[in-house]
Parts: structure tokens; sequence; C-alpha cells
């Protein structure tokens, strides 16, 4: 903002006997000013977050003929526009694993089980090449979640127990 003042008019000097006074004369006084250019940026990263919830399944029966099955969710929160994968690791019991690439322990016996990233069964959800899942661009920051189908196969022949397992799920961006 720039500010002007201006003096028009009559200066008054009285001193002593003499007065005078000074008619017609203007004193013009501004204030100065100013501007330079300031530049601002920023620089917005490419960042995504992940969590997940346990896959639930209900309980295997060794003598049942049908497979049992069971979901997770894994969701993910990334930079508008990031292009984001999700791989799951095969857990820590891949070598036990009968016909799938994971399996459970219970300390003694292993039952093997699958996780998929379709609802048909189709496709293994893994940790790399193809069997990552794409997620595509993020089309905000908000998360979106996706469904882990796990599938355990019928006819095992394993123990009673309980049984866990578990891997790591890594967003890459």
């Amino acid at each position: 903002m720039t500010r002007t003042n201006r003096f028009l008019g009559t200066v008054l000097i009285a001193g002593g006997a003499t007065a005078g006074l000074v008619v017609g004369h203007s004193a013009h006084l501004s204030a100065g000013n100013a501007a330079a250019s300031i530049a601002a940026g920023a620089t917005v990263i490419n960042n995504c977050k992940i969590t997940t919830s346990d896959l639930t399944f209900t309980s295997y029966d060794p003598l049942a003929a049908s497979d049992v099955t069971g979901t997770g969710t894994v969701t993910i929160a990334c930079t508008k526009g990031a292009s984001p994968t999700v791989a799951l690791s095969v857990g820590a019991n891949p070598t036990h694993a009968t016909g799938t690439t994971r399996a459970f322990n219970n300390g003694t016996s292993y039952l093997s089980y699958e996780i998929y990233k379709d609802s048909n069964y189709a496709t293994v959800w893994g940790d790399a090449g193809s069997a990552v899942l794409t997620a595509g661009a993020a089309p905000d920051k908000n998360g979106r979640s996706f469904t882990a189908y796990a599938k355990i196969p019928a006819g095992q022949d394993i123990v009673a127990g309980t049984y866990s397992d578990g891997m790591t799920a890594t967003v890459n961006f």
C-alpha cells in the first residue's frame, strides 16, 4: 500500500513581536515503495500407505469333499495418480505346500492353502511378475480396498489343531 501526505495552506511562524504569515506555499511529501518477486513452489511426492485385515476361514474338515474359502482385505491409499502394485509374500512355509504356494503350520503338520486376486480362484496373488496385483492409477488420495480370496483345498490328510501362517503385503509405487 502506498500512502501520500500533502500539506497545503498556512504556516504560522510566531515569535517575540514579529509574526509572519506565509500563504500559498505547498509542501509535497511522499512515502517510497519498492517491490520484489518471491518465488514459491513445492514438490509433491508419490507415497502410499497399506493396511490389511486378516484372512478368515471357517473350520477345515479333512473328511469333507469341499474346499474351504475365506477372504481378507488389503487397503492402499496413495498419492493421486500413483500407479502402485501390491505383492503378497508366500508366507513362512512355502516349501511345505502341496499343490499351492503357501502352507499353514501347527508346529508338526502343514495345511496347504492359496490366495487369489479374483473371486473365481483362478489367478494366484503372489510377490513377483504377473502374480502381483496391479492397482491402477489412484483417482484420489482415499484408500482403495482389494479383496484377497483364499482357499484351502479339500482332502488334505492332516492332524487336528490350530494352524497359522504369516505373510507380508508390500505396496510398490
